[in-house]
């Protein structure tokens, strides 16, 4: 009976989402908010976060472009790619230049460490086709040096743990196509991998960098995914998955039970929850990429209430057709109730304030 009062439950909030329109928007667009050193310009993002004192915005850059290497020359860009502003948009703090090659995922802990994601690698172009297709692969191209490993800094930059080998690796080891990180109040450490190859899962670590689990497989079934780009925790210690293939959030215990799925959110590429449990949910693809185009669901954020799983608001893509990514892929909220957008497509910081 309670699982039948709960899908009720969801199936309203579903329909409700369904009917929410850019009228719904309680929200005003700042853009042009955060501010780039003379010289330099946004390069696409996916990596947005709030420091530790609730208001400063720390985020991972792609150097300008959607990528910080120079395939042609192997060169890693030595602009610094983790950055932190402060409530004003000003750049406070910058580091990782010459490290990552497709920062993607950020997350800072309850420490005020900063945690990133390095979601593609410096392999060479292949030749004859000898290379087997990206979507076939469950690890790295030969030749990989770089890539495809999480990095852990203190706030003023000081690496203090790397997880992951160089260049990545496949099953039974790691990374390949890391794609976000959260840690869990006790400092267990929960990455998502899995980014259109054929590996999909979440690896499970100790505070100390030792792997305790692996959760899930590629699949469509509970508890298993289809590129999980997402991660968070609610005040339960729950674990969000934003299953962005598979167009749904699963929720899971901290041992990788199933507990529910949530669809009314549509296709997550990024999840935020915040103190009070409210949910910012951002759909980057929906009728615009994979298999994500056919959906006739609206991109943008959707905020919503982890109580009742009901979706309160909504901030629209303002591009009404799109062929790639566009709105936000990562997103944020501060302690004032302020949300950020990191955006892949327009190559933007977003800043979004209650009217």
């Amino acid at each position: 009976m309670r699982r039948l009062a709960r899908a009720l439950v969801i199936a309203a909030a579903l329909s409700a989402a369904t009917a929410l329109s850019a009228q719904d928007n309680p929200y005003r667009t700042i853009e042009g908010w955060a501010k780039m050193p003379d010289g330099r310009t946004w390069g696409s993002t996916s990596a947005v976060d709030i420091d530790r004192d609730g208001r400063s915005i720390w985020v991972a850059e792609r150097c300008g472009a959607n990528t910080c290497l120079d395939r042609a020359t192997g060169q890693i860009s030595i602009l610094p790619t983790i950055l932190k502003f402060d409530s004003g948009g000003a750049l406070v703090k910058s580091f990782g230049g010459g490290m990552l090659v497709f920062p993607h995922g950020i997350h800072v802990d309850r420490e005020g460490n900063i945690w990133v994601t390095d979601g593609q690698d410096n392999a060479p172009a292949p030749q004859g086709g000898s290379t087997p297709p990206a979507a076939e692969r469950t690890g790295p191209a030969p030749g990989v040096t770089k890539g495809h490993q999480v990095f852990k800094f203190s706030p003023d930059g000081t690496l203090l743990m790397t997880l992951g080998k160089p260049g990545g690796a496949a099953a039974p080891e790691y990374f390949y196509q890391p794609n976000d990180i959260v840690t869990a109040p006790n400092g267990d450490i929960f990455v998502a991998e899995g980014h259109g190859g054929a590996n999909s899962r979440i690896l499970k670590f100790a505070k100390n960098g030792k792997l305790l689990a692996v959760i899930g497989k590629k699949g469509t079934g509970p508890g298993e995914f289809d590129q999980p780009h997402a991660l968070a925790f609610d005040s339960k210690g729950r674990l969000f998955v934003g299953d962005r293939n598979n167009n749904r959030i699963q929720i899971l215990d901290q041992q990788g039970t199933f507990i529910e799925e949530w669809k009314q959110f549509s296709r997550p590429s990024g999840i935020y929850i915040d103190k009070n449990d409210t949910i910012y949910v951002s759909d980057s693809e929906s009728g615009a990429v994979g298999n994500g185009r056919s959906r006739t669901e609206k991109r943008g954020i959707r905020v919503g209430r982890i109580s009742d799983g009901k979706v309160i608001a909504f901030i629209p893509d303002p591009v009404d057709v799109a062929t790639n990514t566009s709105a936000a892929e990562g997103v944020a909220a501060d302690g004032d109730g302020n949300v950020y957008g990191a955006e892949v497509g327009p190559k933007a910081l977003k800043k979004y304030v209650k009217k």
